[in-house]
């Protein structure tokens, strides 16, 4: 790939914005005369090559975190994986040429960045960014970031440890197929239970889930097992607390919680993809990507629509973006 040198950085760059609170489809516009950010001295600038969307943007945009958001007009995108091309003067770790990928927002319901990864460049903090896994694509790389630290916080704020059990509610999404990955092949768990529609059960044992649970069929809470940890990634708080056992801990990242259970925002660092990454590089713990996508930049709001219908498996890259 071509890296552009700092002389031919250009001023204005293609982006996806919305300029008011909505739906995708009636506020979410390709702009082809948007400002490249300026790089701040922690920040380094990335030449976008793919970016991953979220649950979270979609939310966003609609404006149910208006009160801790940044003002509008707004470049959505937590997800990027692309090369840096110019480096803030506090820089010391990453160089112009490296390939790197990351959560752009560290606090992600907390002022997120107004120019997100949907565009030609996003600057971005060097604690937030990893070097890519070089066994990854690009398209692969982006769809990582927000899903494995938001999985990987998770097991670890209910003490996740080797020989413990685990039921992960929505095991075929984003995060849901990194939880079951990483309880296996990280942590390791004794068992892996994990919830998802009648046809991506195999998909679920094939990410190392022991016991694939068809919700279209069973209630999990009215198994006779019960787990250490229940992981909620979709909202069913109030029934995951029925299945955990007396000791043992429930964890979500979709309100409303249901006591004992905690709650959390992930809090983005690059130093969680540098610990994974020989997990990512051995092949033991994959990205997972829709096989609809990846779709190009010009269709990043037919992606948003795809993504809210809630069949969408794994992640939903776009790729390639100019």
């Amino acid at each position: 790939m071509e890296i552009p040198s700092s002389t031919s950085i250009p001023s204005k760059m293609k982006a996806w914005v919305y300029g008011e609170y909505g739906n995708v489809s009636d506020v979410l516009k390709l702009d082809s005369n948007v400002t490249v950010p300026q790089v701040k001295e922690d920040q380094v600038l990335i030449k976008v090559v793919a970016a991953s969307i979220n649950p979270v943007d979609a939310k966003r945009m609609l404006g149910m975190f208006k009160a801790s958001d940044s003002p509008v007009p707004t470049v959505p995108g937590y997800d990027v994986a692309g090369v840096v091309v110019k480096v803030g003067s506090q820089v010391k770790r990453l160089k112009v040429g490296d390939e790197v990928y990351g959560d752009i927002n560290e606090k992600a319901l907390d002022q997120p960045k107004r120019f997100g990864s949907l565009a030609e460049y996003t600057a971005v903090e060097e604690n937030l960014l990893a070097l890519k896994p070089k066994n990854l694509s690009f398209a692969e790389a982006a769809s990582l970031p927000l899903v494995i630290e938001t999985a990987h916080e998770g097991l670890e704020r209910t003490g996740f440890s080797a020989g413990k059990s685990i039921l992960v509610l929505g095991g075929a999404g984003g995060v849901g197929t990194q939880i079951i990955q990483l309880a296996k092949h990280v942590f390791g768990a004794s068992t892996v239970a994990a919830t998802s529609s009648t046809s991506k059960l195999e998909l679920l044992k094939s990410l190392g889930a022991d016991l694939a649970i068809d919700y279209t069929k069973e209630n999990f809470e009215d198994l006779p097992e019960k787990f250490d940890v229940v992981y909620d990634a979709v909202g069913q708080c109030d029934r995951a607390v029925k299945a955990v056992k007396e000791d043992g801990s429930v964890v979500t990242i979709v309100g409303p919680v249901t006591p004992p259970a905690l709650i959390f925002v992930l809090t983005s660092n690059g130093s969680v993809l540098d610990k994974l990454k020989p997990y990512l590089e051995s092949g033991k713990v994959k990205p997972v990507l829709d096989p609809k996508g990846p779709f190009p930049f010009s269709q990043t709001a037919e992606a948003f629509s795809y993504l809210e219908t809630s069949r969408a498996v794994g992640k939903v890259v776009i790729y390639p973006i100019p």
